[in-house]
């Protein structure tokens, strides 16, 4: 699904900040990958990168073998949009509106109509057992809460690759394992996702793992 070839990210500060350094990096169909470094280490960027928020300075991002590093920002949108799920740290919900019309937000720019959007919604929110809470907004619900609803909005646009950034850093230890239980139960039912995590014990949970040491990226495991 996804290749990395001699990928680097350099920005023009001073002589020039190198922060990822020809990373080569493969993502097969229906992968669970783990990607675990330090703080500063490149895993933002890296992460940017592999969910074409930016582009590699040097190298290639082929996306089913399609260089994606060359494409006009509109294409790249557009297939960012139907390719990719966002799950973040921080949730990044909308607190104005209600956890329906949050996950509804992807298929509003893709300019789904409303009835679908709602329908499809639903049935997101019932993957990650939430419906029950979908005319709350989010200051009304708890962290795990939070982030399932951010998950079902990674979900509702039905995309071919999750890419999930430090998901239960801002969760308390037993509602982060319930977090990553429905990160394993969607890999199980054939996602592929990717997980950004600095947890060790993280990283270990999944059968692929690269490590990132100042913008280094080396396979760690591969079970």
């Amino acid at each position: 699904m996804i290749r990395l070839e001699s990928v680097s990210r350099v920005y023009a500060i001073g002589g020039g900040l190198r922060v990822l350094d020809r990373a080569d990096i493969e993502v097969r169909e229906n992968d669970y990958v783990g990607i675990v470094g330090p703080s500063g280490s490149g895993k933002s960027t890296l992460l940017h990168i592999l969910g074409m928020l930016d582009r590699p300075t040097e190298g290639r991002y082929l996306f089913r073998g399609r260089d994606v590093s060359r494409l006009e920002d509109d294409e790249r949108s557009r297939l960012r949009g139907r390719s990719i799920g966002f799950v973040f740290q921080s949730f990044h919900l909308i607190p104005q509106v209600t956890v329906m019309e949050n996950v509804e937000v992807p298929l509003f720019y893709q300019q789904v109509h409303h009835r679908e959007r709602q329908e499809r919604a639903i049935r997101a929110l019932d993957r990650v057992g939430l419906s029950h809470r979908r005319d709350h907004r989010p200051g009304e619900l708890s962290g795990g809460e939070r982030q399932r609803a951010a998950i079902a909005r990674a979900l509702v646009s039905d995309p071919e690759l999750i890419l999930a950034d430090e998901p239960t850093g801002n969760l308390d230890q037993q509602t982060g394992r319930q977090i990553l239980n429905l990160f394993d139960e969607l890999h199980s039912q054939g996602r592929t996702v990717v997980m950004i995590t600095h947890d060790r014990s993280i990283a270990d949970r999944m059968p692929r793992c690269y490590k990132i040491v100042d913008g280094r990226v080396s396979l760690e495991r591969d079970t």
